[in-house]
């Protein structure tokens, strides 16, 4: 039997590097494509020396083209940190909007199952606690974080219009806060910059005040979810996260007990639409998938902190202050 082909956009980022090793594990042909606008390099440079393997530094928001045969398509191209999506607002969307509409008549072309990465962010500031997929969510279309969630709403949209109209097997996960190894230390998300705040000797930044409450899943559980929902037969989106729930102030207390700091927690306006309550309802995918998270916050924070602390120290040091009024994500 041939290796099945797979396509995964956003292959140098954090989450779809983790998947790039996930389908080398299955014994697939992985085709990775990144722009880098966001991704390294160094997190699939592991990856290059394998034949099953290859690397097109492309943008999907242009023509894609990838010879021969595909199984499988996964579309992790987009920026997925408030600093990243207010610095590239433009770029955000077209991902989101041309980029899947590429991905999506490449799949057509193919004959390819794809499976697109939504978000927790188009639930908005919710209303409902937890969130199930039903949800219809309460996004301001028109504020910061606009780009980033209307961006992803578009792309269920759009995925969903092909399922029904070309018959294309399409599969939508809907991606709750995660962590685990390769997270970049400065990307505005509020556990890389709780840990290197810690690992920096500065005082913890919250915005509000530390009531907002986030569930936080390991890298690998949510991998997981994510193989499972794409060899499943259901095309409706599914929540993938951990519905442990913890409050950020919560967090920061956590934080500062793993990494022995004597650090304080600092308060901070909170910023606009910063969504007050975030956890998953996961009962489809438990039902449908047979999936819930394994790895316990205490066991993944961990691993995700003795990742930063082995990080060179110029990546350590790299995180530009003036960009640090982001949103505890």
């Amino acid at each position: 039997m041939s290796r099945k082909r797979v396509l995964i956009t956003g292959a140098a980022g954090f989450l779809g590097s983790h998947l790039c090793d996930r389908f080398i594990a299955e014994d697939c042909h992985v085709i990775a494509m990144d722009n880098l606008i966001t991704g390294d390099l160094r997190n699939i440079e592991h990856l290059f020396k394998l034949e099953n393997f290859e690397f097109y530094h492309h943008d999907v928001s242009k023509f894609v083209h990838v010879p021969g045969e595909l199984d499988y398509i996964l579309h992790f191209a987009s920026p997925a940190s408030p600093i990243d999506y207010l610095k590239i607002p433009i770029q955000t969307l077209k991902v989101g909007s041309l980029g899947t509409h590429n991905l999506l008549g490449l799949a057509k072309a193919k004959k390819a199952r794809m499976l697109i990465a939504s978000t927790s962010e188009i639930y908005g500031d919710p209303s409902v606690n937890p969130q199930p997929e039903e949800y219809w969510g309460n996004v301001n279309t028109v504020g910061p974080r606009g780009v980033y969630d209307e961006a992803k709403r578009f792309q269920e949209s759009i995925t969903m219009a092909y399922h029904t109209f070309h018959g294309v097997e399409t599969r939508i996960v809907r991606i709750f806060n995660t962590y685990g190894p390769r997270m970049r230390l400065n990307d505005g998300r509020v556990l890389p910059a709780f840990i290197g705040q810690a690992i920096r000797g500065e005082d913890l930044t919250v915005f509000g005040d530390g009531s907002q409450t986030r569930s936080f899943c390991y890298v690998s559980d949510l991998i997981e979810g994510i193989y499972r929902l794409l060899l499943s037969d259901y095309a409706y989106p599914v929540n993938i996260g951990n519905p442990s729930e913890i409050t950020i102030k919560e967090f920061g207390e956590e934080i500062i007990k793993l990494t022995g700091t004597k650090q304080k927690m600092v308060y901070k306006e909170l910023p606009t639409d910063d969504p007050k309550q975030r956890r998953p309802d996961i009962t489809k995918a438990r039902t449908i998938l047979g999936w819930e998270p394994k790895v316990s916050r205490e066991e993944g924070l961990k691993i995700t902190y003795e990742y930063f602390k082995s990080l060179p120290q110029e990546l350590i040091d790299k995180i530009d202050h003036k960009d640090f009024t982001t949103y505890n994500k």
